[in-house]
């Protein structure tokens, strides 16, 4: 018997929520997901976030951050070890790595810094005034501008 997640019953009171069924089965399906290099994601506050990744041994010029289509990719190069140097135990990776984070609506990257081998992105809700809950008033039927016009 296999274990299946349907999110069918979400979707029967919400519109426009199509890129979360792709979310999750993208989750589903990565059960793995990307553990290297190790990351943290945290959240300061309502609408404050960072991804903060373990990046030892790299330099600024070794790591590129970009973000497209609401997609936040951290990719990381390959550092240059030294060929007169032979390893009796090789514990720190050497490897290149990219992790790719879904952002969701209004998440903008603020910023990023390297610090003490770790890599940290800033990330903050900036939500449009248009987009912002308002309140829809009712109107009277009784006020005469909103007299019926009626045909002749």
């Amino acid at each position: 018997m296999a274990n299946t997640l349907s999110l069918a019953p979400l979707f029967r009171q919400s519109v426009g929520f199509d890129r979360f069924n792709d979310l999750f089965e993208s989750a589903l399906r990565t059960e793995t997901g990307n553990a290297y290099p190790p990351h943290n994601v945290e959240k300061h506050g309502d609408d404050e976030y960072r991804i903060v990744i373990a990046a030892a041994g790299l330099t600024e010029a070794d790591m590129d951050i970009q973000v497209e289509k609401g997609v936040l990719t951290v990719a990381g190069g390959k550092r240059e070890s030294d060929t007169n140097v032979t390893y009796l135990y090789q514990g720190i990776a050497q490897r290149a790595f990219q992790l790719s984070f879904r952002l969701a609506d209004h998440i903008e990257v603020q910023g990023a810094s390297l610090s003490n081998g770790l890599l940290s992105v800033n990330l903050l809700r900036v939500v449009p005034e248009d987009a912002k809950p308002r309140r829809i008033e009712i109107a009277d039927a009784t006020k005469p501008e909103l007299k019926a016009v009626s045909s002749q």
